[in-house]
């Protein structure tokens, strides 16, 4: 892949990935099960990845952290707060204005 559209494609995931964590939370998720749901969508998604922004997204009280220690291992689960609640909603009716825009755009100008 082109550095250019490499460039383009990190800049649109930031949003997406967000948006897409807020979502998957609705149900409290460990990382690994995060990960896999998402990978079974069709999309890439990397821990590497993953753990920063469910770091950054609790520091900023969009989603709380608990562990599990029932089991042999001890497993960390997410879930979304009331605030992040807020915050997944208006992200999404932005997300939705957008891809109408576009869509819009491309049947108009592409005939698509």
């Amino acid at each position: 892949m082109d550095a250019e559209i490499g460039n383009f494609e990190t800049e649109m995931n930031r949003g997406f990935l967000q948006i897409l964590v807020l979502a998957l939370l609705e149900k409290d998720m460990c990382g690994y099960a995060m990960v896999r749901t998402v990978r079974d969508l069709g999309y890439a998604l990397e821990e590497n990845t993953l753990y920063p922004l469910l770091r950054r997204l609790e520091k900023n009280g969009w989603i709380k952290s608990q562990w599990d220690v029932s089991q042999d291992r001890p497993r960390k689960f997410y879930g979304i707060t009331g605030t992040g609640r807020s915050l997944r909603t208006q992200l999404l009716e932005i997300w939705k204005k957008q891809d109408s825009i576009l869509k819009q755009l491309i049947k108009e100008k592409y005939d698509v």
